[in-house]
């Protein structure tokens, strides 16, 4: 089993930072991929964006491209998700997630199959 713990939600103004962090622990080895999804108020849980664990390659959504960065720190099992110029309508809870495909699944909820809590983050007008 895999327990992942995401962190560093909050409010922030539109144009501002936040950067989320997602600690893993038990058998981390088995999460090849982590990917960041978010789900805003009555819609869907959509994907942000993905790191391999094994070179760090990411992909990520369009709509984040140039403004979100994923990245990982292997000695302590927590990934992270740099959010640049934040917009309003990006207000969702964010989740981390531990998978073991890299390709085009990755953005597939059900390509993961270890889920943190949640961190809600809340980018006001």
């Amino acid at each position: 089993q895999v327990q992942l713990v995401e962190s560093g939600g909050g409010l922030v103004q539109a144009g501002g930072s936040l950067r989320l962090s997602c600690a893993a622990s038990g058998r981390t080895a088995s999460t090849y991929v982590m990917g960041w999804f978010r789900q805003a108020p009555g819609k869907e849980r959509e994907f942000v964006g993905a790191i391999t664990r094994s070179d760090g390659s990411t992909y990520y959504t369009d709509s984040v491209k140039g403004r979100f960065t994923i990245s990982e720190d292997n000695a302590k099992n927590t990934v992270y998700l740099q959010m640049n110029s934040l917009k309003p309508e990006e207000t969702a809870v964010y989740y981390c997630a531990g998978g073991n495909e890299w390709g085009p699944g990755i953005v597939a909820k059900t390509s993961y199959r270890y889920w943190g809590q949640g961190t809600q983050v809340t980018v006001s007008s």
